[in-house]
């Protein structure tokens, strides 16, 4: 049996949390108030195969000195919030302790290994799954998750595949981030400002030439910075309107709920790098700009 602590148990954080302790790990999830709260009166809840499971958590707090003595700590923040929460969690780290990144987006993991006491592993979690209330996640489907090559990948890959996720090492996990960033630029903006899921995005006339646009972007901003992302990624993207049809990007739930998104790490990292790079990306720019406003 397995220490672990989940860093930010929202929808991802929460499914992959439950999964693990449903599988007879010692879980402990550290996240706010409204967390705590739930999970100390309800236990962590995961809707799945038609049935509710309610996972045996060891420990909800809020205090992240409650890494300490872990042996797996998986952070699952927003990525506006990698900074702080690393901080949080290094003085608690001892050099043992095997630190993964669940999270989007291309910037956390240099965050990450920058302020912790030993680099961190990328995770890319494939799930849909969202969040109904804290301490509350519904699976809609998928669930495969791939490490990125490195110090206890290997053992990463074992402690997921033993909870029963599908679990695989890669080392390509760099190319995977930029192509994950790539099709979450091409979906989440569109149906956080239309409140659409992707089938219904897809329909609309014009919808695939526009997603192709805004993955030309990335592809440029990929390749200036070194990535070749795959020739079909366009497609990809395309792929999961159909495949997903009913599906709310994760920045629309985030909107819907009154919560912060990450657009300004998703078409608004794109667009910065653009900038740097001297190369126009002003869907990604407009996208991004757009959300922002609706956020605030």
């Amino acid at each position: 049996m397995a220490q672990i602590a989940i860093v930010g148990a929202g929808a991802v954080g929460g499914y992959v949390g439950a999964r693990l302790a449903l599988s007879g790990h010692s879980v402990t999830l550290i996240g706010r108030d409204a967390l705590v709260q739930a999970v100390t009166a309800n236990g962590m809840r995961l809707d799945m195969d038609g049935q509710t499971l309610r996972a045996p958590i060891a420990t909800a707090t809020t205090n992240p000195a409650a890494v300490a003595g872990c042996d797996w700590v998986l952070i699952a923040v927003k990525s506006g919030d990698t900074e702080t929460a690393a901080r949080a969690i290094a003085p608690h780290l001892t050099p043992d302790t095997a630190v993964l990144s669940l999270q989007n987006g291309i910037s956390n993991l240099p965050t990450l290994s920058r302020i912790l006491p030993r680099p961190a592993l990328p995770a890319l979690v494939y799930v849909a799954v969202s969040q109904i209330a804290p301490g509350h996640v519904q699976h809609k489907g998928g669930g495969r998750i791939v490490v990125g090559a490195g110090p206890g990948a290997k053992a990463a890959v074992h402690l997921f595949t033993d909870a029963g996720i599908e679990a695989d090492l890669s080392d390509q996990a760099e190319t995977a981030l930029w192509t994950k960033l790539t099709i979450n630029c091409a979906l989440n903006a569109v149906s956080a400002l239309t409140g659409q899921p992707y089938g219904k995005i897809i329909a609309q006339p014009g919808a695939e030439v526009t997603l192709r646009a805004i993955t030309a972007e990335c592809q440029a901003v990929a390749q200036a910075s070194g990535i070749t992302l795959p020739a079909d990624i366009a497609d990809q993207a395309l792929a999961l309107t159909r495949s997903m049809p009913d599906q709310l990007s994760s920045t629309a739930q985030d909107l819907a709920a009154g919560k912060p998104t990450e657009i300004a790490f998703i078409n608004g990292e794109i667009a910065r790098r653009g900038a740097a790079l001297g190369i126009r990306t002003s869907l990604n720019l407009a996208l991004a700009t757009l959300v922002a406003l609706r956020e605030s």
